[in-house]
């Protein structure tokens, strides 16, 4: 799912495209894509884009009549831009918007629809999709840490719940976790003053690093390659591959279709993380270290 870094590039990128630009047709492919039914889809069309804002993980789109367009691309939604000349290459998209100066497309990935477009009127219509989650990038240490322990979660619950914090999700949180070299099970509430601090600073960093690099990519093209998997990550998405940091393998537990991956060496103390399934069916025989693991392995 894109997140933080990747919404702030999309909307920096669309900021250059189609802002002060007219929106002349919308061609809805996808009626299930639509999640509102007033104020009407097409009562946007003839108007000018005015702005862009980003909402967690979600992309709004505003308009000279004071109409938004809320786009939430979930796991697999990803949007494309062509020019005018380009209109034969376009790939079959959920929903097509026709400016004046080019194409802006959204297409998903897969048979499962969870992508979604809401059309709402006005500032108070739009505070409606926001979660409440807090601002990260700038705030205050104290203010993070205020937020971030209101309730008593796991680190990565925390910093993936939207009512907490604003626009982390799966992916981050992992490279955030191993940044920081705290466990993502270790309850909010049980941090001390030096792990506080090293989680904000990998906040920080994390994110403002990933935005960076996202930005450098998208400097002549439009982001096409969104993805929560990329080789530069340290240990998102790369269950069973070294650690870059220790070398240990990167370990993962997993839950309905997410999963979490985390380094032993660096994160729980050379301790392994029951995976709910896995632990379930092994019982006794589940490795509770990395030597156990290493010794299994050798069998």
């Amino acid at each position: 799912m894109p997140e933080l870094p990747d919404v702030t590039v999309y909307i920096e990128s669309l900021e250059t495209r189609i802002v002060g630009h007219r929106l002349e047709q919308i061609l809805l492919k996808n009626p299930f894509l639509l999640r509102t039914a007033e104020p009407p889809l097409h009562s946007c069309e003839g108007h000018v884009v005015t702005r862009l804002r980003r909402i967690g993980k979600r992309i709004a789109i505003g308009f000279d009549n004071d109409i938004w367009l809320v786009l939430h691309l979930m796991i697999a939604g990803r949007l494309h831009w062509y020019l005018k000349e380009q209109r034969g290459r376009i790939r079959a998209p959920l929903v097509q918007f026709e400016l004046d100066n080019g194409f802006l497309t959204l297409t998903e990935a897969g048979t499962k629809r969870r992508a979604s477009l809401h059309v709402v009127a006005g500032e108070a219509q739009l505070e409606e999709h926001d979660r409440g989650g807090l601002e990260v990038l700038g705030v205050e240490p104290q203010v993070f840490r205020s937020r971030m322990s209101e309730r008593n979660h796991t680190l990565k619950r925390a910093l993936t719940d939207p009512t907490i914090l604003s626009g982390i999700g799966n992916a981050y949180s992992d490279e955030i976790l191993h940044r920081a070299k705290l466990s993502p099970m270790i309850q909010t509430r049980q941090l001390d003053d030096d792990e506080w601090a090293r989680l904000y600073d990998a906040v920080q960093a994390v994110l403002t690093e990933w935005i960076e690099r996202l930005r450098a990519e998208a400097v002549r093209d439009f982001p096409e390659k969104v993805t929560a998997f990329r080789k530069e990550l340290a240990v998102h998405g790369k269950y069973g591959e070294p650690c870059t940091v220790c070398g240990t393998a990167v370990q993962r537990i997993r839950y309905a279709e997410n999963e979490t991956n985390y380094c032993p060496r660096c994160q729980t103390g050379g301790k392994l993380l029951a995976d709910r399934a896995l632990s379930r069916l092994l019982k006794d025989d589940w490795p509770k270290t990395i030597e156990a693991l290493e010794n299994a392995k050798r069998r």
